[in-house]
């Protein structure tokens, strides 16, 4: 039977030893990744994350649990070129220009795709005889990332995919690949840049202290993290009424009050907009999902402690 999943972790446990003393930087986790999605992997410095697609692309074994990439091992994977990673620094022979360092990789695959059109879709024809050690972190980013589309695998693991790269560089990255997983292809990226992951990720898996802490689409993080956001307006002589009115509801997880604007964070965000307008004499009433970086911090925060 043809495996569904492009990535199934299964109690993956990974412990370094060091002076007697061992380190758990994968805690038990669970994670199954869909063939054609988009994933975000998000988590403080040492959360876990990079240990996590070090045991996908078969850098690192589990020290206890089940990593599989398509229903094999991920050694097997990559040496099929099925995988493909595009790392934050090294591997680029700083001496090569550009279409050298391409060409010379693309030997390498019994099967590569033309080197012409992954320089193409990575967006770096324009530097093709630009020597590597003269080109930006963005550049070499870019590079990389054609190098990895030589095999034209069926899951690209990124690690900071947009380092160093400009607005317009990161939004033709990311138009690539919405391209590349309408067409089938996987992409799992961890990356720091929260408002890339809320653009551009179809999930968001949220790692620390080596768990998985949160696991959803954007809006299904913010609301579990923040609930929704609701602000209003009331008579500045009724602000302190209101306040304690909304501060009894079991539904408001807070609020906050400024000359008669209020702000609300709610579970239940219709029930009280219901209260606010009917009851409570409040106007120009608008309802958003708490941001990106709230969530982020409460959940990470939350278990760390």
């Amino acid at each position: 039977m043809k495996d569904t999943h492009a990535v199934s972790i299964r109690g993956a446990v990974k412990e370094f030893r060091s002076g007697g003393s061992a380190f758990r930087a994968v805690d038990d986790i669970d994670l199954t990744i869909n063939r054609g999605e988009i994933v975000a992997l998000l988590g403080p410095n040492g959360a876990g994350k990079t240990t996590t697609l070090d045991m996908v692309v078969g850098l690192t074994n589990p020290t206890d649990g089940d990593v599989s990439v398509f229903g094999n091992a991920p050694r097997r994977a990559v040496r099929a070129g099925r995988v493909s990673a595009v790392l934050q620094s090294g591997g680029l022979l700083r001496d090569l220009s550009v279409q050298e360092t391409v060409s010379l990789i693309a030997s390498t695959f019994p099967n590569a795709l033309p080197v012409d059109e992954v320089m193409e879709r990575a967006g770096i024809t324009e530097i093709a005889k630009r020597r590597v050690s003269k080109c930006s972190g963005g550049e070499q980013q870019r590079l990389r990332f054609a190098l990895a589309l030589l095999p034209d695998p069926d899951l690209l693991i990124l690690d900071e995919p947009t380092a160093g790269m400009d607005v317009t560089a990161r939004r033709a990255f990311w138009s690539t690949m919405r391209e590349d997983a309408r067409a089938g292809r996987t992409v799992i990226f961890a990356t720091h840049y929260l408002e890339e992951a809320d653009a551009f990720a179809q999930r968001i898996v949220m790692m620390a202290g080596g768990r998985v802490v949160a696991d959803g689409t954007t809006a299904e993080i913010r609301e579990r993290a923040t609930g929704r956001r609701i602000t209003a307006y009331v008579p500045a002589e009724r602000e302190a009424q209101v306040v304690s009115a909304l501060e009894q509801r079991s539904d408001v997880l807070s609020v906050s009050a400024d000359v008669g604007r209020l702000t609300i964070s709610a579970g239940d965000s219709d029930a009280v907009a219901r209260t606010l307008l009917t009851e409570l004499g409040a106007h120009d009433l608008e309802i958003a999902a708490g941001s990106m970086d709230d969530a982020f911090r409460m959940i990470t925060e939350g278990a760390e402690r």
